[in-house]
């Protein structure tokens, strides 16, 4: 288990009941069962107070915990039948965009979603969840074949951002990303997100424009990162904290802006905590937004589309 910062007094409970029951395992006349959960339910109940009100820097911590299950996980747990497609037909195959056919409860879809990676070796294969322009291109091509052949696109957003190297930006990065905004305002089909860890400013924008978006309780979707915000508002990054209650970047603060349709319970602790459950209520949340879609056509499907993002902001910040 990786613990955050603000989790170190839980770790050290945890660790303490850990190694009492690794005595116990090393020798059968100890008995230290009691005394181990005594402190299990001191850390349960640690748990409960940590998370019961976490700051939106916690949040943001805990949306990029290392252990959280990325775009890989969801298509392997809650989609059958998956088979990517590679390349954007123009230069390259973006690694760190995933998409292709497959099925949701039996249904057939379009999925595509940014993966982090899970250990060093995919992190660099991933770039961090960082797509290039390429990436965005892969992602409009997916789009493209999923209106053609009336499939819903579900789209999973875990990026920081997109990828701001020299290379990216000299293929055209920004035209990229607006296009794949385009793309999403566009498609006569049903299209649903959700922001599973980080929404990074236009890089998630550009799978996010859908008609309906559901949120992880313990994700964040901003403009930008609250370090980056810190270094040009106060040119101190170390001030990241105040620049994550200023950017009101949480899935509850954006649902009362009628930013998110729907707000996904995570397992106590976070999704990494109890993987299984968090992606069961990701897969239930995806369920319910295709259900509120079902029968209406192209027409209506772009219109009520436009209209949501035309009417944000409508509730102004005092929501």
């Amino acid at each position: 288990m990786n613990y955050l910062d603000f989790e170190k007094p839980l770790a050290e409970i945890e660790g303490k009941a850990e190694e009492l029951r690794a005595m116990a395992r090393a020798s059968e006349e100890t008995n230290v069962e009691e005394e181990a959960s005594a402190l299990d339910k001191k850390a349960a109940d640690m748990l409960v107070d940590l998370y019961a009100g976490l700051t939106p820097w916690r949040k943001c911590q805990v949306a990029r915990h290392p252990d959280r299950p990325h775009c890989s996980d969801y298509l392997s747990a809650i989609f059958t039948d998956y088979t990517p497609l590679a390349g954007d037909r123009g230069f390259a195959d973006d690694h760190a965009v995933m998409g292709g056919l497959a099925r949701f409860k039996d249904r057939p879809v379009v999925v595509i979603g940014q993966d982090k990676g899970n250990d060093t070796s995919t992190r660099i294969e991933r770039n961090f969840g960082m797509a290039r322009p390429e990436g965005y291109r892969k992602a409009i091509r997916l789009m493209e074949m999923a209106s053609k052949f009336n499939l819903p696109v579900v789209t999973l957003v875990d990026t920081p951002g997109a990828y701001p190297g020299k290379g990216a930006e000299e293929r055209g990065q920004s035209e990229a990303i607006a296009r794949s905004t385009e793309m999403c305002l566009q498609i006569g089909v049903p299209l649903v997100s959700v922001i599973i860890g980080e929404g990074g400013s236009g890089g998630a924008v550009a799978f996010a424009t859908g008609n309906k978006l559901a949120m992880l309780e313990h994700s964040v979707y901003s403009v930008i990162s609250p370090e980056g915000c810190a270094s040009i508002l106060w040119k101190d990054s170390e001030k990241m904290r105040e620049a994550a209650e200023a950017l009101r970047l949480t899935a509850q603060d954006l649902h009362k802006l009628g930013v998110v349709d729907r707000v996904v319970n995570e397992p106590l602790g976070g999704a990494h905590r109890d993987r299984d459950a968090a992606m069961a209520s990701v897969s239930n949340a995806i369920e319910k937004m295709l259900a509120d879609l079902k029968g209406m056509d192209a027409a209506a499907l772009i219109k009520a589309r436009r209209k949501k993002f035309l009417d944000m902001g409508s509730k102004g910040l005092a929501a």
